[in-house]
C-alpha cells in the first residue's frame, strides 16, 4: 500500500529531474533541443526508471529478468544522488536568485559550467560507487573477555554479515570473500544474518556459491544465524509483497548445511567445552515465519556463564537486555553502516551503534559494516568488510 501512495511522488521527482536535464542540455548545443534527441532521450530514461516495475514484473524469459534487475539497482543508486544533486544546487539558485539577487545566475554560461559540474559529480560518485562495492577490506578489533578458559588464551573470529547473494552478488564475490576469511586463519567463522537476499533463485550459479562457503577452513567450524532477507519475500524498491504465502524457502538452509555452515536458531552450542556461541532468531523475520523469538535471557538461562559467551545477533538490538543477560561478546551486521552517503551520517539516527565497536558493560558488541549490498549497486562513505576479532581471555 505505501509502495502504491509513493508510486506518484516517484512519478514527478522523475519529471522534475528530467525537466532539468533537458533544459541543461539545450542550453549547451543545439542539436539536444531537437524533438528527436528529446524523444529518444526521454524514451530511455522511462525505460531506466521504470526498470524497478519491470523487473518486479517481468519474471520470464529468466535472463531478462536478471537484466532488468540489475539495471534496476544500478539506476535506483545514481538516481539517489541525481536528487541529492539537483535539489542542493537549485535550493541554491533560489536562494542567490531571490535573496541575494545575483545577478550572474541568469546567465547561460553559469547554467552550463553548474549543470557540467553537477553531472560530473553524479557520475563519478557513482562510477566509485560500483567499484568501491567490491573492495572488500578486513577490519581488525581485540577485545578481552575477563574469564578463564583451558588452553586457551585467546581465541580469533571472522565475523561477515549481509553477502546478500542474489542479483547483485554471486559466485566471483563468494570466492573473494573466503580466499579473505582464509587468509585470516580463524578459530571460528560467524555469519551474523542476511546470507540471501530473499530470492534463492536470484542466484545465479548456486553451487559454485555453496563450494566457494564449503572451502572456508575454521578450528572451531563455521556458525550463522538468520538476518531479516533470508526468507523469500518479493520486493520492490525496497517495499515487499509477502502475502500470505510461505516465507520459508527450505533450500536457503539446505546449501547452509551443503556447505558445513552451522544454523543457531535461538538456541546455544557448547563448542570444544570451552565456549558457548548462541545464534538468535532475528528480531524481523521471527514475526514473519516463526512465532517471535526468545529473550536473551531465556537463551542463557543454564549456561555455565563462567565460560565465555559469545552472541550472534542480526541487529544490533537489545544490546543491554543482551548485556544483562550473560553475554561477552555480541556478533551483529544489518546496518551496512549506511551503505551510501549520507546514509552513512543518517543511520547514527537510529541505532546505538550503527556500525564498529561498543562496551555495554562487560559486554562487548561489534557491528559489522556487511560483505554485500542491497539495493542500489554501490557503495559509497562506507565499506564493505569482514572483521578479524582477536578475543584475549584471562
Amino acid at each position: 500500500m505505501i509502495a502504491l501512495l509513493l508510486a506518484p511522488v516517484y512519478i514527478l521527482i522523475n519529471f522534475y529531474v528530467v525537466r532539468w536535464m533537458i533544459r541543461w542540455m539545450g542550453a549547451c548545443h543545439h542539436f539536444f533541443q531537437t524533438f528527436a534527441f528529446r524523444a529518444v532521450f526521454v524514451g530511455f530514461y522511462i525505460f531506466l526508471a521504470t526498470t524497478l516495475l519491470t523487473g518486479f514484473l517481468i519474471k520470464k524469459p529468466p535472463m531478462l529478468h536478471r537484466v532488468l534487475k540489475n539495471i534496476g539497482n544500478y539506476f535506483l543508486g545514481t538516481f539517489l544522488y541525481i536528487i541529492l544533486v539537483v535539489i542542493i544546487v537549485d535550493l541554491g539558485r533560489l536562494v542567490l536568485k531571490y535573496i541575494f539577487h545575483v545577478s550572474w545566475v541568469h546567465y547561460r554560461i553559469t547554467f552550463v559550467i553548474t549543470g557540467a559540474l553537477c553531472a560530473i559529480l553524479i557520475v563519478t560518485a557513482s562510477i566509485y560507487g560500483i567499484f568501491h562495492a567490491w573492495d572488500l577490506k578486513t577490519t581488525p578489533y581485540e577485545v578481552k573477555v575477563d574469564k578463564e578458559v583451558e588452553g586457551m588464551k585467546s581465541l580469533k573470529i571472522v565475523l561477515l554479515a549481509d553477502t546478500h547473494f542474489g542479483y547483485s552478488v554471486g559466485r566471483h564475490h563468494a570466492a573473494q570473500l573466503v580466499k579473505k576469511i582464509n587468509e585470516e586463519k580463524p578459530d571460528l567463522v560467524c555469519f551474523a544474518g542476511d546470507i540471501f537476499d530473499n530470492e534463492y533463485d536470484a542466484i545465479q550459479f548456486p553451487e559454485d556459491v555453496k563450494n566457494s562457503l564449503k572451502s572456508i577452513q575454521a578450528k572451531y567450524g563455521v556458525y550463522a544465524c538468520w538476518g531479516n532477507h533470508d526468507l523469500n519475500e518479493p520486493i520492490l524498491a525496497g517495499f515487499t509483497f509477502g502475502g500470505n504465502e510461505d516465507h520459508n524457502d527450505p533450500r536457503m538452509e539446505q546449501m547452509l548445511k551443503d556447505a558445513n555452515i552451522h544454523l543457531l536458531n535461538d538456541e546455544s552450542v557448547l563448542i570444544d567445552d570451552k565456549f558457548y556461541l548462541v545464534g538468535r532468531r532475528d528480531y524481523s523475520r521471527a514475526k514473519k515465519v516463526e512465532d517471535g523469538r526468545l529473550t536473551p535471557a531465556q537463551l542463557t538461562e543454564g549456561l555455565d556463564q563462567s565460560k565465555p559467551v559469545i552472541f550472534i545477533d542480526h541487529q544490533p538490538k537489545e544490546l543491554q537486555e543482551t548485556a544483562d543477560a550473560g553475554a561477552d561478546l555480541d556478533l551483529c551486521g544489518h546496518t551496512h553502516d549506511g551503505q551510501m552517503f549520507p546514509g552513512n551520517l543518517t543511520i547514527h539516527l537510529f541505532w546505538e551503534n550503527p556500525c564498529g565497536y561498543l562496551k555495554k558493560g562487560d559486554m562487548h558488541n561489534i557491528v559489522t559494516s556487511g560483505v554485500g549490498i542491497w539495493g542500489p549497486n554501490m557503495r559509497v562513505g562506507t565499506d564493505s568488510e569482514i572483521c578479524s576479532i582477536t578475543v584475549n581471555f584471562r
